[in-house]
């Protein structure tokens, strides 16, 4: 029988009040490690699990700060953020990787500016080719850069004093290259160091699946991790990743696709999966070499659009609450799951 992460929680606890063998750390809840500070899970409140504020394609050789200007970025951006913390939005998972324009930095004024909890993170993004890795990624091994990701953890990200919350990393269709399977193993040994979760930006069904096999052969419970941009990737799919006990994320929410997504949750609720799945829009995306950044699509359509979809569709108010409150302060807790 497949348990429910909830249900498998609460027996995990039972049988370490027995003295019974209990997976290692899976049932420590610690702390989220935002830009600003750290909370407890029941302080991330409605949460957008996967959002951008600022990229740059320019790719990993020519990727700087210097190429764009903070403060006009800044002033951009800011509508967009007061726009969602306005309609309930609380926590902002933003998950834009190093070498494609992280600046931890601007995500600090922006949380201090909007009242929201911002999440960064540490890792890399071989998807598009690899086009956004540095050079050393080809030298190092995973457990090389498993430590310049735990340095980031432990000291913080450039210089600053603000700490990753979350491991990024982005892999192409499977099967996956060497460098991408590098990528994931140096994620899993990272989470055991650290307890960072994994959101792994992911390619296919079948990269997905190769994916959860390299972190539980590293000893990691795909509890751990995150599979980002499963909506694209077929329903029988979703279901063998949440039997697994992985999360299952359903980003990209849009004005031409919520109605999809909706279908996509109330489907993955009837299956009894529904606290394994996280929701957001994948939207913003400042973009560093355009005039003004370009287009910026705004993170609102999820509470202004898809919110009443779903409600449309049954889901009760519970059921909202649990993709936007429960699930993401079960995510992303900083806690070791291993198996």
């Amino acid at each position: 029988m497949i348990l429910s992460r909830r249900t498998f929680l609460k027996q995990t606890v039972a049988a370490g009040l027995a003295g019974l063998a209990v997976p290692s750390s899976i049932i420590d809840e610690t702390h989220v490690q935002t830009v600003s500070d750290r909370l407890v899970p029941n302080q991330m409140g409605v949460t957008l699990a996967l959002e951008h504020v600022l990229v740059d394609f320019v790719g990993a050789k020519q990727v700087s700060t210097d190429r764009y200007d903070a403060d006009q970025a800044f002033k951009k951006i800011l509508p967009y953020l007061q726009e969602i913390k306005r309609l309930g939005c609380q926590t902002f998972v933003e998950c834009t990787p190093n070498y494609l324009g992280r600046d931890a930095r601007l995500l600090k004024r922006l949380a201090e500016a909007t009242g929201l909890n911002i999440l960064t993170n540490t890792g890399l993004y071989g998807a598009r080719n690899g086009i956004f890795l540095p050079d050393y990624v080809a030298k190092e091994t995973p457990e090389q850069l498993a430590q310049r990701w735990v340095d980031e953890r432990k000291n913080g990200i450039d210089g600053t004093n603000i700490h990753p919350g979350f491991i990024k990393i982005g892999v192409n269709n499977g099967p996956l290259v060497d460098y991408d399977q590098k990528l994931v193993r140096a994620a899993a040994l990272t989470h055991r160091e650290t307890g960072l979760t994994i959101a792994a930006h992911t390619g296919d069904a079948q990269a997905a699946l190769e994916e959860l096999q390299i972190v539980q052969d590293a000893g990691v419970h795909p509890s751990a991790f995150i599979w980002v941009h499963a909506q694209n990737k077929g329903y029988e799919n979703h279901l063998e990743a949440a039997k697994l006990g992985a999360w299952v994320e359903l980003d990209g929410v849009s004005e031409s696709s919520y109605i999809d997504h909706a279908q996509q949750v109330k489907a993955i609720k009837e299956a009894g999966f529904l606290n394994q799945v996280l929701v957001s829009c994948d939207a913003g995306w400042y973009r560093v070499g355009e005039p003004n950044g370009g287009e910026y699509r705004s993170h609102a359509v999820l509470f202004e659009k898809f919110v009443p979809e779903l409600k449309k569709l049954g889901l009760t108010e519970a059921d909202i609450d649990q993709l936007l409150v429960k699930n993401p302060s079960e995510a992303f807790p900083i806690r070791k799951r291993l198996r």
